[in-house]
């Protein structure tokens, strides 16, 4: 087991940015593929971005491509979800997940081990 912590949420105005952080205790980081899904009110949790346990391999969903960058620093056990040009429908609780040798890293049942999410809220 992984224990994951997220910081880094908060209120933004459109157009603007944040960095989420990820902090990993427990199990080595390293060898884990993380994930950043996104719960909006009355919503489903979605996913976001994906990384693969060395970094090379990233998967984004379509609605933030070109705007979020998801990366992950071993040496700190930490991932990261840079998000750019925010919109206010980016709004939503924003979750990272881990786990070992995911297949589909878009599918939320794929990790077994979740943060308990931080807030993001962009306004017009």
């Amino acid at each position: 087991q992984v224990q994951l912590v997220e910081s880094g949420g908060g209120l933004v105005q459109a157009g603007g940015s944040l960095r989420l952080s990820c902090a990993a205790s427990g199990r080595p980081f390293s060898r884990y593929d993380m994930g950043w899904f996104r719960q909006a009110p009355g919503k489903e949790r979605e996913f976001v971005a994906a990384i693969s346990w060395n970094g090379g391999n990233t998967n984004y969903a379509e609605s933030v491509q070109g705007r979020f960058t998801i990366s992950k620093d071993s040496a700190k056990n930490t991932a990261y979800l840079q998000m750019n040009s925010l919109k206010p429908e980016d709004t939503a609780v924003y979750y990272c997940a881990a786990d070992f040798h995911i297949g589909s890293d878009y599918v939320l049942t794929e990790y077994n081990n979740w943060g308990q999410g931080t807030q993001v809220t962009v306004s017009s």
